[in-house]
């Protein structure tokens, strides 16, 4: 973490010449609808008074709250319904234009005005004026800018998720994470209870599921996925879980901060804490100790989907459960379900016959649907991941789509409510920025720009469907966020990003203003003691083809800051070349490129790329099967660009799901060929493998081809990470199309997706 810090420290000296123009602005995130600063302030002191209405008593806590908060950073204590000569004026009324969350805000020299249609619009506009405020007790002047605000949210959905079953965070930790989540205007809490490493969740019916399911052998000295399992006589020391009693206290913080929460309760699937309690929920039926991490081998973590037990075991657990959550929505998991147990489980097989269900994806479906009954029996709805809608989507439910948009676009097209959460650029458990300096994370790329420049509406739906997206949510799945500093940094700025993205117009969105508002905000982080990533100050390095030539662009997310790069391999300095049009790429070389912000090189290592010439560099790709457009690298010409892919997963990769890679390239004439090659990539835990086998062919018409080799996978499929280039030498021939067709894998036995489709990931098609 001091590596952070002091980059923290180093953005926020730098930056202050070039932002010290955006303290004489309102640094608002997210940014309202209108805002108009007008000259002047509004001070509060002791003179200050705030005026509500007394008969409306919902609204003491929203002002207990803001008394408090201005005690605590001032020392000074507000009076209420007194005369004084300044008064915070707090008005319910009817407006149409703010809607349930928004309101009207006017504040001159003498006084300040809040108008909402309910006490969450109150609440909002105090969050604002929180905003204008010192971070901290200084001693200075409580000076609210004069201005004049109308704001209301774009979205209702505004979400944040946090998993807290793989490491387990106490309930002042939990209710801090709420504090942050309502400075910036979320207002769901997706609160993720129980997977198969922990279940959280005190039940007084199966006390045993907190006594045991709870707690796993402390294996946090080592990566998730290589922690071995538990053995035997091991102490299980690492865990926690939240009594009702601590979860109703949580629910009322929440409740007044307009933060509803969620509950999670996984199933069908990630249940094997609940499993290691009582193995007869299980297809084996046999005893099995806590998960410690990602190795799942041999291990039960299913329900017995043929078993009525399960379901009295599910509704039990689910009335305690509705019982403490005034929530809405249920979330009950449904993800990445193993479903092999049950092809062989004799229950399951006889329930399939019973009910006359076709396949496993089927029995799923009637397992969701069973309990989407009960559900509703109890007068809320149920939400789960895009995996319920394998076998036929539950007629009521809720979909929140985390495998790219695409669930979500088929369940609003269903007319089902649904709730954005790709995993690009919405999960806040993978890298944003480095990744050389920054804390192990579990993977992917998703920068702050990433995630501002986010539109929850897919372009694919209609005006009609898109009213079916409630908003959108950032996820946070905690393998390797081991600390609350963890969590704070892997959140802080990403959370106000999405925030932003979820309150504000889309026409209003703007990502310069936007970091320069976010400068006053790491300045608070910084003295309230938050931990906080400063920025991605790793260059971009995106090569484009046309007309069979290659050049390069290099773009920072750096506001302000420059670029200097060397193509002969050397390091880059301040004498080194400054970047200002795209470079032209016409011999194989090492490109190597870093930021510079006032003068001084950022970041902990320059980004570099090795670019390779051969003879397809730059030539058009078709494909049989289409890219998907989660990932698409740069563009359809990414397997000719030259660029070879690296273990970042986001990038310079085509990706395909559950289909096999079949492109054929245009040369554009006849040349002699005599080796072929296509580089692959495996990442165990992103369901990435490398393809069964590749075939090689080539044609000078483009329509009779022949086949030079077919190259077979020879590295076993494991939990290690892998870049493999499927290579083909045969005597020279001359060609003008060459096609290559790569055999999609299956998640192996053992994965937490076996037997399902994984994806196939390729970067370059060589042609030599």
């Amino acid at each position: 973490m001091f590596i952070m810090k002091v980059l923290a420290f180093i953005l926020y000296f730098f930056l202050c010449t070039f932002f010290l123009f955006a303290q004489k602005t309102v640094s608002i995130i997210p940014q309202p609808v209108s805002l108009q600063v007008n000259d002047g302030s509004f001070v509060i002191d002791e003179n200050t008074n705030i005026e509500f209405n007394k008969k409306q008593k919902d609204l003491l806590s929203v002002v207990g709250f803001f008394a408090s908060s201005v005690k605590e950073i001032s020392g000074k204590t507000l009076s209420m319904n007194k005369k004084r000569p300044k008064n915070i004026r707090l008005l319910i009324e009817f407006n149409p234009t703010v809607g349930d969350e928004g309101y009207l805000l006017e504040v001159t020299p003498t006084s300040i005005k809040l108008t909402a249609n309910t006490k969450v619009g109150i609440l909002y506009g105090l969050q604002t004026l929180m905003q204008t405020l010192p971070a901290i007790r200084t001693n200075a002047k409580l000076e609210v800018p004069c201005m004049s605000v109308t704001d209301y949210p774009r979205f209702k959905w505004r979400g944040m998720h946090l998993d807290v079953s793989r490491h387990f965070f106490g309930p002042e930790i939990i209710k801090q994470y709420i504090d942050l989540m309502a400075a910036y205007k979320m207002n769901v809490f997706h609160w993720h209870l129980v997977d198969d490493q922990g279940w959280r969740i005190e039940i007084k019916k199966y006390p045993k599921l907190t006594e045991t399911g709870a707690w796993r052998v402390d294996q946090t000295n080592k990566v998730w996925s290589s922690r071995p399992q538990a053995k035997i006589g091991e102490n299980p020391t690492y865990g926690g879980y939240y009594t009702q009693e601590q979860i109703k206290d949580i629910i009322k913080y929440a409740t007044d901060r307009n933060v509803t929460i969620v509950p999670e309760i996984e199933m069908p699937g990630h249940v094997a804490s609940a499993v290691s309690t009582f193995p007869e929920l299980s297809c084996t039926q046999k005893p099995q100790l806590p998960l410690t991490g990602g190795n799942y081998t041999n291990m039960a973590s299913n329900y017995c989907a043929g078993n009525d037990s399960v379901f009295t075991f599910l509704e039990n657990v689910l009335s305690e459960v509705i019982s403490l959550f005034p929530s809405q929505y249920i979330h009950i998991g449904g993800d990445e379900v193993d479903k092999g147990p049950w092809k062989i489980c004799p229950q399951c097989q006889a329930r399939m016959k019973t009910e006359g269900l076709k396949n496993e994806n089927e029995l799923q479906s009637y397992f969701i649907k069973r309990i989407e009954k009960f559900i509703v029996s109890k007068h809320r709805k149920m939400i789960g991941w895009d995996e319920i809608l394998e076998g036929g989507l539950a007629p009521e439910a809720a979909v929140m789509s985390w495998r790219g948009e695409a669930g979500g676009i088929e369940a609003a097209r269903m007319k089902h409510e649904v709730v954005m959460s790709p995993g690009s650029p919405c999960y806040f458990d993978h890298y944003q920025a480095g990744p050389e300096g920054e804390p192990l994370a579990i993977g992917g790329f998703n920068t702050l720009k990433k995630v501002y420049d986010y539109e929850p509406v897919p372009r694919e739906l209609n005006e009609t469907d898109a009213k079916y997206v409630l908003g959108a949510q950032g996820n946070v799945w905690t393998e390797y966020i081991t600390t609350p500093e963890y969590l704070e940094y892997m959140v802080l700025p990403r959370m106000p990003a999405l925030a932003e993205v979820l309150w504000t117009p889309k026409e209003k969105k703007d990502w310069v203003g936007f970091n320069v508002r976010l400068q006053s905000h790491f300045r608070s982080y910084e003295q309230k003691g938050l931990h906080f990533c400063p920025g991605n100050f790793t260059v971009n390095i995106k090569p484009e083809s046309q007309n069979g030539k290659l050049t390069v662009t290099l773009s920072s997310e750096i506001v302000n800051g420059e670029i200097y790069y060397t193509t002969d391999g050397t390091e880059p300095t301040l004498q080194s070349k400054p970047y200002s049009k795209p470079i032209i790429i016409n011999s194989s070389f090492m490109l190597k490129a870093s930021t510079v912000v006032n003068g001084r090189l950022m970041g902990i290592k320059a980004a570099m790329q090795n670019f390779v010439t051969h003879k397809a560099i730059g030539q058009p790709v078709v494909y049989n099967n289409p890219v998907s457009r989660y990932y698409m690298a740069d563009g359809p010409n990414t397997l000719t660009d030259g660029v070879k892919g690296t273990d970042a997963v986001g990038k310079y990769w085509h990706g395909f799901s559950a289909k096999d890679l079949i492109a054929t390239v245009d040369l554009g004439e006849e040349k002699e060929i005599q080796h072929l090659a296509l580089g692959c990539l495996q990442h165990y835990n992103d369901w990435i493998f490398l393809p069964q086998s590749v075939r090689f062919e080539t044609s000078v018409d483009g329509i009779l081809f022949t086949e030079v080799a077919t190259v077979s996978n020879p590295i076993e499929i494991n939990r290690k990470n892998a870049l493999f280039d499927f290579v083909a030498d045969f005597s020279s021939r001359r060609v003008r199309f060459v096609k290559v067709t790569a055999k999609n894998n299956l998640c192996p036995p053992g994965h937490n997706g076996a037997g399902k489709p994984g994806w196939l990931f390729a970067d370059e098609i060589v042609a030599e």
